[in-house]
């Protein structure tokens, strides 16, 4: 009963109406209003940031903005994976055989979250990590490994929540969400960066524009919270011991290391 109340709610607000009043609004220099509340209440730290709190002109300017250079170290350490974000892990594990992954007890289809048949065989019995984005963290989506980039595609319309509640009682919204997904070749093998988009805002923009990429820099932002995947290949990944569920952890972090397939 829970869940169809749950999913009623959210397909009578989740429009494209709704959709582009709410991301019109935190374009306006109306939302600027907004920015000082919502800094205290998420509380956002200030002395990191690019650029003063008042110099943000919208709301959606503070989703995504820059930090100082040297905010986020990025581990140097050989063979070692960072976080892409700042985020909470929210859940580690194996893909299974029939390429499907448990989170909160439901089962979330690989096939149907990457829609690439090709690519998909690959990550069977290999290594996710899912984080998830709060309205409070950092938006801008770095790289965790170096590599090159060898695809990027976008699947999904709608996007269902992310949080809790969103994964527990949504529609599969890990694999049915508006989502971009990077597929990165790195020395020991091939890692999928899937970008999945927030209830109302699908925006997802790449800003990285080369086929070479470095450990820690910056691949894509997100407006507003959101989620990112990361999907290894079989024996390519050893999560650190340390790399626990619901642990907060910041871009350039290191969450494990490569091993050779």
């Amino acid at each position: 009963m829970v869940m169809l109340l749950y999913r009623l709610l959210i397909e009578l607000t989740n429009q494209k109406t709704v959709s582009l009043v709410l991301r019109k609004f935190s374009q306006s220099k109306i939302s600027s209003a907004l920015i000082p509340s919502f800094a205290r209440v998420f509380k956002l730290n200030k002395e990191e940031m690019e650029q003063q709190i008042h110099t943000f002109e919208t709301l959606h300017d503070l989703f995504i903005r820059k930090l100082k250079v040297g905010s986020r170290p990025i581990d140097q350490s050989p063979n070692s994976v960072v976080s892409p974000v700042d985020g909470v892990l929210e859940d580690i594990g194996t893909i299974s055989a029939s390429k499907l992954i448990e989170v909160k007890g439901k089962q979330y289809s690989i096939a149907e979250m990457l829609g690439q048949e090709d690519i998909l065989r690959k990550y069977s019995e290999g290594t996710f990590i899912i984080l998830y984005l709060s309205p409070s963290h950092y938006h801008r989506i770095h790289s965790p490994v170096s590599g090159v980039l060898t695809k990027q595609w976008t699947l999904g319309s709608k996007s269902y929540p992310v949080n809790k509640l969103g994964l527990k009682y949504g529609k599969a919204p890990l694999s049915k969400n508006y989502r971009t997904i990077s597929e990165v070749k790195h020395d020991n093998g091939h890692v999928a960066i899937v970008k999945v988009g927030a209830m109302f805002v699908n925006s997802i923009e790449t800003t990285h524009l080369s086929d070479t990429i470095t450990k820690g820099e910056e691949i894509a932002y997100f407006s507003f919270g959101s989620t990112v995947v990361l999907l290894f290949e079989k024996d390519s990944f050893s999560p650190l011991a340390s790399t626990r569920r619901k642990t907060e952890i910041r871009v350039g972090e290191m969450i494990g290391y490569l091993t050779k397939i």
